[in-house]
């Protein structure tokens, strides 16, 4: 795994207006805390950040955050975007031991196509977006696929056929539903037209039946009077 260095400053002022200050010149501000130390308020170069969080680790990369000459394990524990234009305004690290885990939220990814599911005009609903996990620094996985190929309608993927990696543990349930193959609900509202428009039509045919049995019987009792 290729070491992430990212060099921090230190030399910020608190508040607002230093802040925003901050950000035009291309720096997010920040805090690293965490492992009981102190909290360092500090600042980074925000295309540096991008770069940190674009390899494949994503968002859980660990990054050697270089403070003061003096580098600490961390990870990237929040980001603060901008509630319109979605800038990053704030980043939090958070110092973490090499030898103890840590708690990251890993993207759950599907691949394969579910074709049972979709020659039944259905689709594959994913109900779980990523797996929180407690895993160590150097094994922090990238992502989790999970193989829709075999789905079928009614069946569902869960936490529990999720393989973990050595070392990682999650506390969600096991029971708790990934991905499950059902059908639409404009399937559903096609199916019971058909059956409706199936039931009109034998109701239809029985009606007629009916109509030719009592045509033939006043027949038959014409045929009679006039004897």
């Amino acid at each position: 795994m290729e070491e992430i260095v990212l060099a921090a400053d230190t030399g910020r002022n608190s508040g607002t207006r230093s802040s925003k200050r901050l950000r035009t010149t291309g720096s997010i501000p920040g805090v690293l805390y965490g492992l009981s130390d102190d909290s360092i308020p500090l600042s980074v170069k925000w295309p540096e950040l991008r770069l940190a969080l674009t390899t494949d680790a994503g968002v859980n990369a660990v990054i050697q955050l270089e403070v003061d000459g003096e580098r600490h394990m961390s990870i990237v524990k929040d980001l603060q975007r901008h509630p319109v234009k979605r800038d990053v305004i704030h980043v939090d690290f958070l110092r973490i031991d090499p030898n103890q885990k840590v708690t990251v939220d890993v993207p759950v990814i599907m691949i394969g196509d579910a074709l049972e599911v979709t020659q039944a005009n259905g689709m594959v609903d994913q109900n779980l977006f990523s797996l929180t996990v407690d895993a160590p620094p150097m094994s922090i996985p990238n992502e989790f696929e999970i193989d829709i190929s075999n789905l079928t309608v009614g069946d569902a993927i869960r936490v529990a056929d999720i393989g973990l990696p050595e070392g990682v543990t999650t506390e969600a349930d096991p029971e708790e539903t990934v991905a499950v193959g059902m059908i639409t609900r404009s399937t559903l509202e096609a199916m019971a037209a058909e059956e409706a428009a199936a039931a009109e039509g034998e109701e239809g045919e029985e009606g007629q039946e009916g109509g030719a049995e009592a045509s033939s019987e006043d027949q038959g009792d014409s045929e009679d009077s006039e004897e």
